[in-house]
């Protein structure tokens, strides 16, 4: 088991990247959670098998049709065991 969680920068937000990544992450049987940001980036989590999780931070790179995705940033860090996927709020700054 492993966690990855991940900042997406770009065109991300407005054209359903979070309900995607959902159903790619929940497809894959990867857990965790993805929300957007008051930045305008996309934040997730993702927690599973090595494979699984590595399909998903690639996945980021891409996202769905209508996302420009121009950076991903990475980082590794310990699983927390996590179940199912699901999509918070954003959080507010400050």
């Amino acid at each position: 088991m492993i966690r990855s969680r991940v900042i997406v920068s770009g065109e991300v937000q407005g054209v359903f990247y979070r309900d995607t990544c959902r159903r790619e992450a929940t497809a894959q049987g990867v857990r965790g959670w993805v929300r957007n940001l008051s930045d305008g980036t996309v934040e997730a989590v993702f927690e599973g098998t090595s494979a699984a999780v590595r399909r998903m931070v690639e996945w980021t790179g891409q996202g769905p049709p209508l996302a420009i995705v121009d950076r991903v940033l990475v980082w590794e860090e310990q699983p927390e065991g996590l179940t199912g996927f699901e999509i918070r709020a954003t959080p507010w700054p400050g």
